[in-house]
Parts: C-alpha cells; sequence; structure tokens
C-alpha cells in the first residue's frame, strides 16, 4: 500500500509536469521544465529543458496521460533513431584497437549537462582513440536512457527530481534497469575488424555482451572523470545497483 501511495504520487508528480496540446492530427505531449546544470565557458549555467513527444490520433481518440504513460514501456521509442560508428586510424589491421559502445545522450553529449559523465566520456574516449592510433566509437542512438528513449528519459528525471535514483525511476515507470541491446553494434564490429579489441568502459554488461557474443575482447580501459556534486549520486548508483568498476575518480 505504501509503495502504491509513492508510486500515485509520484505519476501525479509527473503529469503536473506533462503539457497537452492537441491538433488536427494528435497530440503533442511536451513534458518539462527539467533543471539541466550544463558547463559553457568554465562556469555552471543552469538550462531549464523540455522533451516533447508527438501522438498520432487513432480513431480520432485522443489518447490520454495515463494511457500514455501506461503505454511508454512497449513503445520503443528509441528505435526510431539511427545508429553509427566512428572509426580512427587502420582499425581493421592494427595490431591493437580500442572501441567505445557509447550510448546516446541528449543531455549530456549535446547540451553538457552535469547530470551525468556521458559528454566527458564521449570526447574523452574519441581523444583516447586517436591517441592510440587506431580504434572505432560506436554511438548507439537507440540506447537513449539506457534503452528507453529521450521523452521517457525525461520522465525518469522528474522522478529523480522526487529523490528516486536512476534504477529506480526507470523500473517505476515500468522498465528495467537497462534496456539495451548491443546486438546491431556487434554485427558491424565484426564485420569492420576480425582482430581482438580492447573495450573501453567502466560497465561490466558491456563487456559481458560483447565476450559472449563471440567478438574478441582482449581487455578493457576504465573511463573516469567530469566528477561533480550535479552527478555524484548517478556515479555511486551506476556503482552500487548496475555493478560498474571503480575507476582512478574514487566517489567519496
Amino acid at each position: 500500500m505504501i509503495i502504491e501511495t509513492v508510486k500515485n504520487h509520484s505519476l501525479n508528480r509527473i503529469k503536473e509536469k506533462v503539457q497537452t496540446v492537441h491538433h488536427g492530427e494528435g497530440t503533442t505531449y511536451i513534458v518539462g521544465p527539467i533543471k539541466l546544470p550544463v558547463q559553457l565557458e568554465g562556469e555552471t549555467v543552469f538550462f531549464k529543458w523540455y522533451s516533447w513527444l508527438e501522438v498520432q490520433n487513432v480513431e480520432e481518440k485522443e489518447v490520454s496521460i495515463d494511457e500514455l504513460l501506461n503505454k511508454l514501456p512497449h513503445a520503443n521509442l528509441a528505435n526510431s533513431q539511427q545508429s553509427s560508428v566512428l572509426v580512427y586510424g587502420d582499425f581493421e589491421h592494427a595490431e591493437d584497437a580500442l572501441i567505445r559502445m557509447h550510448s546516446i545522450c541528449h543531455t549530456g553529449d549535446i547540451f553538457g549537462s552535469k547530470r551525468c559523465d556521458c559528454g566527458f566520456q564521449l570526447k574523452q574516449s574519441m581523444k583516447m582513440i586517436s591517441e592510440h592510433g587506431a580504434g572505432a566509437l560506436f554511438y548507439l542512438a537507440n540506447h537513449e536512457g539506457r534503452g528507453i528513449g529521450l521523452f521517457s528519459k525525461a520522465l525518469a528525471y522528474l522522478l529523480q527530481e522526487e529523490g528516486l535514483d536512476t534504477v529506480e525511476a526507470n523500473e517505476q515507470l515500468g522498465f528495467s534497469d537497462d534496456s539495451r541491446n548491443y546486438e546491431e553494434a556487434i554485427r558491424v564490429l565484426k564485420t569492420l575488424r576480425k582482430l581482438p579489441v580492447t573495450l573501453i568502459t567502466n560497465n561490466p554488461n558491456k563487456l559481458k555482451a560483447l565476450q559472449s557474443s563471440g567478438a574478441d575482447v582482449s581487455g578493457r580501459m576504465p573511463l573516469w572523470g567530469d566528477i561533480s556534486n550535479y552527478n555524484r549520486h548517478y556515479l555511486e548508483t551506476k556503482m552500487k545497483k548496475a555493478g560498474h568498476f571503480e575507476g582512478g575518480y574514487p566517489i567519496e
């Protein structure tokens, strides 16, 4: 009963932050505002972030917010995007090569949000690959929010502002902690390179996914940095609940 009460309260808070705009072809759902601390020119600047979702009318019936929330885990919103890979050097033939399986993070990669360390990891892994001489960065566009999609990630952020951690927020919306799938990326990797690779990651699940696929992963290289008060709890949750390896930047 207590859990259900907390869940209802959280969902009510979400609905307070979702605006609906009805139009001839359907409904636009706008979620926000959500606070984003963004690093600009050496200073942390706070922005308000919104995300929106277009839903087409089905049989001229408007979809309520409650119906929308119930359908989210099965909507596969992340699958409407495409992935790519950035290759450096002689990736096919180099004796040793680094790879990074990077999940798209709209807020971190594009806006520089400090709620996570994704933007730092993206740029740092590109630097590591180029300095190494050969490697590939897989940019996985259907992995937003650990596979739940951008709109659902915005809703999860609202729940995090209510005190839930990243795992709890995803689960309360009806998703698993991690909904990502690496099959496509692994298929591309095997096509581009037959020789061993070293994986840039702190995530044991990524390492297991590659190894279990038959890809020749010879080792792992950690990628820690950009720790701040804004993402400290996020990183702690990664280690305590998602099993991420600790790196050279201890979380105190």
